[in-house]
């Protein structure tokens, strides 16, 4: 019992520290709307200033950085280190976009699209997309710390490997793939919602398979 409250404790704070860090996340792009975007993000993008842009590309590392830490500190062992990086990870992206939503009254639907990322090139895509994928991250590292904190295993094989990478490699396709033109100042052309869909179903059945094992102890 003890430890469980430690678990449910450790995760309300790690889970605490997402939402304020997506708010210092969200500050910032408060600044830069009101710097490029006073009158709203639109399509062809204006290219913010170098010294800016160096800038906020070591934020967004630091950003990964900065969460990847909070997993080891607040892990023991490695899948439960991971865990603890997924879901602040997911819960800081979904708040980021609640806060936004407070502060600048954006997104007004789920389909505007988004800046999501800039290494090693722009990721845009519809807000919907990195708020289910968030989602998804989130939810998955929470049943990982439960099955961990009740002596269960989570051992993903070769199959859960291969599927998840696929997974990856389609999503980051769908954000990616349009860059080249939004670099030459074009404007994209529609999502491609199929790929997120099926990238979201191999993830889900990539940690089913993973989680099978459930009589063995880790």
């Amino acid at each position: 019992m003890e430890a469980a409250n430690s678990s449910l404790c450790k995760l309300f704070w790690v889970s605490l520290f997402a939402v304020a860090f997506a708010f210092i996340e969200s500050s910032i792009v408060v600044y830069l709307r009101g710097l490029y975007y006073s009158e709203g993000l639109t399509f062809p993008l204006k290219m913010i200033g170098e010294k800016h842009l160096a800038v906020e590309l070591v934020r967004e590392a630091a950003t990964i950085v900065v969460l990847v830490a909070v997993g080891v500190i607040a892990g023991r062992k490695a899948w439960e280190r991971v865990a603890y990086f997924l879901v602040p990870f997911g819960l800081w992206d979904i708040f980021y976009y609640v806060w936004l939503k407070v502060t600048l009254d954006w997104p007004q639907t789920l389909t505007d699209w988004d800046v999501l990322f800039l290494i090693p090139v722009p990721w845009i895509a519809p807000m919907i997309a990195p708020v289910l994928l968030a989602l998804l991250i989130s939810v998955c590292g929470m049943v990982m710390l439960a099955r961990l904190n009740k002596g269960l295993s989570f051992k993903p094989q070769l199959p859960s490997w291969l599927l998840a990478s696929l997974a990856t490699v389609l999503v980051l396709y769908s954000f990616m793939y349009e860059s080249p033109a939004i670099l030459r100042g074009g404007t994209p052309s529609p999502y491609p919602y199929v790929l997120l869909i099926v990238s979201l179903v191999l993830y889900l059945i990539g940690f089913f398979v993973a989680c099978r094992p459930v009589n063995r102890k880790h």
